[in-house]
């Protein structure tokens, strides 16, 4: 998510690719670039984490009452699906090598405004069962002083105080571990477990299937969208009744009904809104939420029918669901074969903010 500009520059050590701005890594066409291990030419300080705006699950940490241990830092935000898929594997490091000295620090610096809000963050670091000590970044700070650039971004920090591997989006858990394993021995660790037990995620924690991920994050605001399809365009910021068109090829999106298209979101102003894409993927996932007291009836639809066995954990068989909470919402989980779909989102209620589709 947050990709702010269309420069990439290349970190030729170990083939990351790097963008100015941030980005939510894996929601692609593909997995994500390898791990990266940096030699001591790329090797810094942890900075401050003096930035947080409040701190769950601990009082606030200061960076030099870590020295002696090993860290691991990992930049979250709630809605990123891209870091839910790695939340198994981060809150298993966490319990198996706490008594081998290993700190778990994740720091959740925002992408959408409604994501800034404490009590948000709190709610959702408890839903997601995280236990370990969570900044809040409201305003990322933290984010600043580690030159981050994406969600999720691990950050691994031997006992000295110093980053010595950095590891962006999914994939490469194993390379991650091992490296961790490595800093903990340095520090001092003995015996520690040494087997790598395979994590499977549940819901919108599993894997991506990436063989069939051919539908990129999209979003809805438009400051930042991509390939909308209904006639005549976005009209930015003003009320406007929209229609879809008679077809959507790949890829391609479009509103019906009347809506409200703002800088990072769309808003429905009447209730029978609708919202359409065609995707191939096994997972949709929408980020909305309800802007008004009180929650908003939808009915989702593939092809025209009810997603029956294919329906994710938001909503029924039927396609009937609830939107309340600003979250990621997760749409449809494909039965195979996975093919070209077309997804209908109706909102039989005014009120809806839609933020982004994601895709797994």
């Amino acid at each position: 998510m947050k990709t702010i500009t269309a420069l990439f520059a290349s970190i030729v050590a170990g083939a990351v690719i790097a963008l100015p701005g941030g980005s939510c890594e894996g929601g692609g066409n593909s997995p994500i670039a390898p791990a990266t291990t940096f030699s001591s030419l790329f090797e810094s300080t942890m900075p401050s984490l003096e930035g947080a705006t409040a701190w769950i699950n601990t009082a606030p940490i200061d960076v030099n009452s870590l020295r002696g241990k090993v860290v691991l830092i990992d930049f979250w935000t709630y809605t990123c699906i891209n870091w839910m898929r790695t939340a198994p594997y981060v809150r298993l490091w966490a319990e198996k090598y706490k008594d081998a000295g290993l700190v778990v620090i994740g720091v959740h610096s925002p992408e959408f405004e409604f994501e800034q809000d404490p009590e948000r963050v709190r709610r959702f670091t408890a839903a997601m069962d995280l236990t370990y000590p969570v900044a809040v970044d409201s305003r990322q700070a933290i984010w600043r002083a580690f030159h981050n650039q994406y969600w999720p971004a691990l950050y691994l920090v031997d006992a000295q105080g110093r980053i010595r591997h950095r590891q962006f989006g999914e994939a490469d858990y194993d390379k991650a571990e091992v490296v961790l394993r490595t800093l903990l021995k340095e520090a001092g660790a003995h015996d520690l477990d040494t087997t790598i037990a395979p994590v499977v995620g549940q819901g919108p924690e599993a894997g991506a299937d990436w063989a069939n991920l051919k539908s990129p994050e999209t979003y809805t605001g438009y400051s930042r969208t991509e390939r909308f399809a209904s006639p005549g365009g976005i009209v930015p910021s003003e009320r406007h009744v929209y229609a879809p068109p008679p077809r959507l090829h790949d890829n391609q999106w479009a509103l019906d009904g009347d809506w409200t298209v703002a800088q990072e979101a769309a808003h429905s102003n009447t209730g029978s809104a609708r919202i359409l894409y065609r995707f191939h993927a096994r997972d949709v996932h929408l980020v909305m939420g309800s802007s008004i007291n009180g929650p908003v009836r939808i009915r989702v639809l593939i092809d025209g029918k009810a997603p029956a066995a294919s329906h994710g954990t938001d909503i029924d068989a039927d396609g009937a669901g609830i939107v309340s909470e600003y979250r990621m919402y997760q749409l449809i989980r494909q039965q195979t074969p996975i093919e070209d779909r077309e997804i209908e989102v109706l909102f039989f209620d005014r009120g809806i903010e839609v933020f982004a589709f994601t895709f797994g």
